[in-house]
């Protein structure tokens, strides 16, 4: 059996950086990248590429802060980077850093079991060969949409036309010239993507959103506020980021605004005029209400309630002016069943289609088989638990205790249901109850002292790059022994993990970590721990209303590297 000192799963954003990282300092450990892809990126892989693909970021907030995306692919400042370019930005990125000749490619990992004493035995299949790899230490970063949520419908055997998941666009790409028409199931950002490839492409688009979900996705402009500020920015502001309720917000060194703002009734006024500001001026750019089917498009929950789900509309043309025009048809309703190219609604409508494309989420549980089985609760990972938890209670009072505003918490709509997955042959009383928890949402608490296995990229955010570089150094440091937790670790995991299902109900903070203007007092939490600077600009002024971005964290291995010259 081969042995190696780390093996990474996962090339995308958090797999990239947690090898690079570790490489650059451990210059002669065996590291080992696993991908069951043939092309380096995760979501930006290249069989994920259709056409016309583009990221919610423009150019200069969607990078590494040492491997800069400059005007050499092509991206202009201002406008949103390509797919193409994203894929090839991470592949120039592993290439450069000597990530790329350590990965292999179209090897999946079926099974981890961990070993007597330390370490970890993986199962790897690649092709028809299925072999075993020994690690001392393992990164696990799969992240939260690898493995596609494909819905029970009745009748789909009866078809007789493509049903596909959003992750498949690309495979079925000559839809967009030969289908007359399409049903895009969901209303997240993606179902909006795939909605406006195939509109733009000439199809006739049938947007159905799930009268029993959670409604469509807040989808903001590039530049929000009445001040017309750029979203990105807006979010890694440190002055805004106060008026978001965070648990772990003390971090970053503002306890008495964050406890005057949360913690007071007056406080608390400012920081619900805040929020109505922010979605009324979505709400009024997009001009949801001018219009019939535009206002089918309207979101149902408070902006405030939203987490990294928020869309940017980073199209080339309007797109509430293809529903306007009746090239995408807005359904509120369930589907029903599926007979011959027809959709049947619970509306009673029934829709012709030559594709159903289903735009409905991920198993957020690593593709993974852990060993022996039902560890998950050990790992830290989603599983059912019949005992009722002092500590959650005890958790949660803290919680509602320092953010009264939680208490408000968004109506449940009456016709809420979740979806039946396919196939469904798992008993209800078996499925999940309890979230990711994850100590700084990277390492189970359980195995905390054992320094042989960690999650990266185990949330939803709109910082992917900062939080995958920053949390890949602090793993480094963990597995060297260099981070050395509290001792309660147990109680702050379940506080934070827990903060989740109050803070984003209408995203996914019930199950895993979902944020966004709390994404800076998380990397000042994780800098702090390594001993580096969270505060990262010249004078006070600057530090609370200068937005930070990549350029602000720079080196950040050859700092650690300069506090730590035994490494």
């Amino acid at each position: 059996m081969e042995s190696v000192d780390v093996v990474v799963i996962g090339a995308g954003w958090s797999g990239l950086a947690a090898a690079k990282t570790y490489i650059e300092l451990h210059p002669s450990a065996t590291v080992v990248v696993l991908d069951d892809a043939d092309t380096v990126g995760g979501v930006w892989a290249e069989h994920r590429l259709y056409p016309g693909l583009v990221s919610n970021n423009m150019l200069g907030t969607y990078e590494y802060s040492d491997f800069p995306m400059d005007e050499y692919y092509g991206v202009k400042p201002g406008q949103h980077i390509p797919g193409t370019v994203v894929h090839a930005y991470l592949r120039n990125y592993a290439q450069r850093f000597g990530v790329l000749a350590r990965i292999r490619f179209n090897s999946k990992v079926e099974s981890a079991e961990r070993k007597e004493g330390a370490g970890w035995v993986l199962t790897v299949v690649s092709g028809d060969q299925r072999s075993q790899l020994s690690t001392a230490k393992l990164v696990v970063a799969t992240g939260m949409t690898s493995q596609p949520f494909m819905p029970a419908l009745e009748g789909s055997e009866k078809f007789a036309a493509p049903i596909f998941h959003s992750k498949e666009l690309r495979k079925y790409a000559d839809l967009l010239k030969t289908a007359k028409s399409v049903v895009v199931f969901g209303g997240t950002k993606s179902a909006w993507d795939a909605a406006y490839a195939y509109a733009t492409a000439g199809v006739e688009v049938n947007m159905v959103i799930r009268q029993s979900g959670h409604g469509p996705v807040w989808m903001a402009p590039p530049y929000v506020t009445p001040l017309k500020r750029w979203l990105e920015k807006l979010v890694h502001t440190r002055f805004l980021t106060w008026f978001s309720p965070c648990i772990w917000g003390n971090a970053d060194g503002y306890s008495g605004v964050r406890n005057f703002l949360h913690g007071t009734a007056f406080g608390r006024k400012i920081v619900n005029t805040f929020w109505a500001i922010l979605g009324n001026d979505v709400t009024t750019l997009n001009g949801y209400d001018k219009h019939p089917e535009t206002k089918k498009l309207k979101p149902w929950t408070d902006s405030f309630y939203t987490g990294s789900s928020l869309g940017i509309l980073n199209y080339k043309t309007n797109f509430f002016d293809l529903v306007r025009q009746g090239n995408i048809k807005v359904h509120v309703a369930d589907i029903d069943s599926l007979s011959d190219r027809k959709v049947h609604l619970s509306d009673g409508k029934t829709l012709t289609t030559d594709a159903l494309v289903c735009v409905t989420g991920w198993r957020h549980h690593p593709p993974i088989k852990f060993l022996p089985e039902g560890t998950d609760d050990r790992l830290g990972l989603p599983h059912f638990s019949k005992q009722p938890d002092q500590e959650i209670r005890k958790a949660e009072n803290e919680i509602l205790t320092r953010f009264p505003r939680l208490k408000i918490q968004p109506a449940s709509s009456p016709n809420a249901k979740p979806m039946i997955a396919r196939p469904s042959n798992s008993p209800a009383a078996i499925q999940p109850n309890q979230p990711y928890r994850l100590y700084r949402f990277m390492v189970p608490p359980a195995l905390i002292d054992d320094r042989s296995i960690a999650f990266a990229g185990a949330l939803m955010t709109v910082s992917t790059p900062l939080i995958a570089q920053t949390q890949a150094l602090w793993l480094s440091a963990y597995f060297d022994g260099k981070i050395n937790p509290k001792d309660d670790i147990t109680y702050e995991t379940i506080l934070h993990s827990q903060f989740g299902k109050w803070r984003c109900p209408a995203g996914y903070g019930a199950r895993f970590p979902d944020f966004v203007f709390d994404s800076l007092p998380y990397l000042d939490l994780l800098l702090s721990e390594l001993g580096l600077k969270a505060h990262r600009k010249q004078g006070r002024m600057a530090e609370w209303f200068t937005p930070y971005g990549p350029e602000d964290y720079g080196d950040l291995i050859g700092e650690w590297r300069a506090k730590n010259t035994k490494i």
